[in-house]
């Protein structure tokens, strides 16, 4: 008996800690940005570039591999697509964004009702493929950077499965014992890893010019293949959507603009400043990604031999550290080696902390996330445990999990790319709608390319779309009968209406609002007195509840007073009648300290039928579900507002 008390009790502090509340949890379409510190924008360039920058571990290899003697020209391909596509795109979304909502947001707005909600749920779902292939992506590349390391131990050979879980077991302890943005880390290691990168490709370019005859080994490879510079090019432009892995991080950068430390004279709806200093790092990260790719695409095909990138070879996910340890020896590979290792794992917790804002910042506004997905430590079990799964599925290969990765950042720059054409349609020129407008087409044929020679990306994002399709749609029939109001206003006229009727028993007769004559409201009090015995002498108001859009979860109930004759009516608008109905009786009992009693007819019909149409359209039997909204919120029958049902 005494060890099942003390097991028990060790049971409640384990799920205390586990479900303790985070400070900083965000709700609604942004976080609040006074939790947060402010700082110069390229130092919160730094903390994208974690992300962005650490993609240099992996991307020379994976464009070898991919357009073999053609990597260079391929690359230059994609540094053009991120100079003269995705930073306008960016660059725009910083200005319609600059609370850090980014490209979902805006997209949120242009499909109402559960149209725009399920649009959004198909975006996370890609989000989530993008964040958690870049955990377990990064993982295996550092895994790989560690096993390939001269200095490593023997035994560490055939295990990159199990170190590679390590990383991420220890990344998700770091955000079980709570993670703080650690800008000043960011900055010394985004500052120490591209130090680094520069002397290895310095280093290159001194080794081509010396051995001129690698040039010319290039040449003769591109020729052999092709036989003239048009065909490069082409062949050029369809192998380049094999190398969308170096556009990532763009996304980041808007998501982060609230870190980011804008004018004195910055307003809140619209902060100059700020907008303007995003610019700056979105801009300044392209420009040295953009060299760093080229770079490092170049040096690494000209000196590394072509079998070295397949998988297996001592090139294959680390072509830079190669040539680290090939031309600077193993002491200055293995500190190469150590930096890219940490910005790589540093990338997977930037991409941690991503997930862990998504989830708070939407799903529980649209009721699709349970209560615990409010709080950071079972959101980072979650994600572990998925982690785990992709990393064991995808047998920690770097290049295998490329076509995911890329599938996730390639849909969501599509997305930005469409919500940006769609926005300048309205506001822009007719020079920027064919611009963006083309951009948006380059990165749609992007995308389909990848998806068609690399399924597994969109089979990924499919298994999580379908999982937060399911969850939120369990979720919201689960959550469907939670009081859902966050406030009721009433005007002045709604006040005194409540006030006089308070004098006696407060009685609302609830009523669907039709023409709205005095023969509806003669006929419906006289219905409801009679139903249920109510003196004549006893006043009554009406209650009139219209829907807005029922897609919504929480809301704002305002309710105005109105006459029509001698009738004194409430009427509220909200994404749900019993709900709305609901709040407004608690609001009356605590604003008079009386109980109020609302007054319903039956409805006829299948039950199913209701229920459905209560959780798509916000109707269906509402006293029914009205009673039970009351009784969630009001434990205590004895304080708990009267429900009649007449008819």
């Amino acid at each position: 008996m005494v060890r099942a008390v003390s097991s028990n009790k060790y049971y409640r502090r384990m799920m205390c800690w586990l479900l303790e509340e985070d400070k900083q949890t965000i709700e609604g379409p942004y976080p609040k940005e006074q939790t947060h510190q402010k700082h110069v924008w390229w130092q919160v360039m730094c903390l994208t570039g974690v992300d962005y920058f650490s993609t240099l571990g992996y991307q020379p290899g994976i464009a070898a591999l991919a357009a073999g003697a053609l990597s260079p020209l391929a690359t230059l391909i994609l540094v053009l697509l991120t100079l003269f596509g995705a930073l306008p795109i960016y660059r725009r979304i910083a200005a319609k964004s600059p609370h850090g909502e980014g490209s979902i947001a805006m997209l949120e707005h242009l499909l109402p009702w559960w149209q725009g909600k399920f649009f959004v749920l198909c975006l996370l779902g890609f989000v989530a493929t993008d964040f958690i292939i870049t955990i377990t992506l990064s993982a295996a590349d550092a895994t790989a950077h560690i096993i390939e390391n001269p200095l490593a131990p023997h035994f560490l050979h055939g295990q990159a499965i199990a170190i590679t879980l390590v990383l991420i077991t220890l990344l998700g302890g770091v955000f079980l014992r709570g993670f703080q943005e650690a800008i000043g880390l960011a900055v010394f290691l985004v500052g120490a890893y591209l130090l680094l990168n520069l002397i290895t490709i310095g280093v290159g370019v001194s080794q081509i010019v010396q051995q001129p005859t690698v040039i010319g080994d290039w040449q003769r490879a591109l020729f052999a293949s092709h036989s003239n510079p048009l065909a490069m090019l082409g062949v050029a432009v369809l192998l380049f959507p094999k190398l969308a892995l170096g556009l990532s991080g763009f996304e980041t950068g808007v998501v982060v603009m609230p870190l980011v430390k804008g004018n004195s004279s910055d307003r809140e709806d619209y902060p100059i400043g700020r907008i303007r200093n995003t610019r700056k790092l979105l801009t300044t990260a392209a420009l040295i990604m953009s060299f760093f790719l080229l770079s490092s695409s170049l040096v690494t095909t000209l000196l590394i031999p072509a079998a070295e990138f397949e998988p297996g070879g001592d090139a294959s996910g680390r072509a830079l550290a190669y040539i680290a340890h090939r031309y600077l020896g193993n002491g200055f590979g293995t500190i190469y080696d150590l930096s890219t290792i940490a910005i790589l794992w540093f990338a997977g917790a930037s991409a941690m902390a991503g997930l862990l804002n998504i989830v708070p910042r939407y799903l529980p506004r649209y009721g699709m996330a349970p209560n615990w997905t409010r709080v950071t430590r079972p959101l980072v079990l979650v994600y572990t445990i998925i982690a785990f799964a992709v990393t064991i599925l995808f047998k920690a290969n770097v290049e295998a999990q490329g076509g995911a990765y890329a599938t996730g950042v390639l849909v969501l720059m599509t997305s930005a790319a469409v919500a940006v054409t769609l926005s300048s349609r309205r506001h822009g020129t007719q020079r920027a709608r064919f611009a963006f407008g083309a951009i948006t087409l380059v990165f749609i044929y992007t995308t389909i390319v990848n998806i068609i020679e690399r399924p597994e990306g969109i089979r990924i994002a499919g298994f999580f779309i379908g999982a937060i399709v399911l969850t939120s749609l369990v979720s919201r029939v689960w959550r469907s009968t939670e009081l859902r109001v966050e406030q009721v206003e009433m005007d002045e006229t709604a006040r005194r209406f409540i006030a006089d009727a308070s004098q006696q028993t407060i009685r609302l007769i609830a009523n669907r609002f039709n023409v709205g004559d005095v023969e509806e409201y003669h006929q419906k009090e006289k219905e409801v007195r009679e139903d249920n015995h109510i003196p004549l002498e006893d006043p009554v108001l009406f209650l009139e509840v219209q829907i807005v859009d029922a897609s919504e979860f929480a809301d704002i109930v305002r309710v105005k007073g109105t006459t029509v004759g001698n009738y004194r009516i409430l009427r509220a608008e909200s994404a749900a009648v019993p709900n709305a109905i609901a709040a407004i009786l608690l609001y009356t009992r605590d604003q008079t300290g009386e109980l109020p009693h609302a007054y319903f007819g039956w409805v006829e019909g299948n039950p199913i039928q209701y229920l459905l149409r209560f959780i798509l359209f916000g109707e269906g039997d509402i006293a029914v579900v009205t009673r039970e909204v009351l009784r969630k919120a009001e434990r205590d029958p004895e304080l708990r507002p009267s429900i009649h049902v007449g008819g």
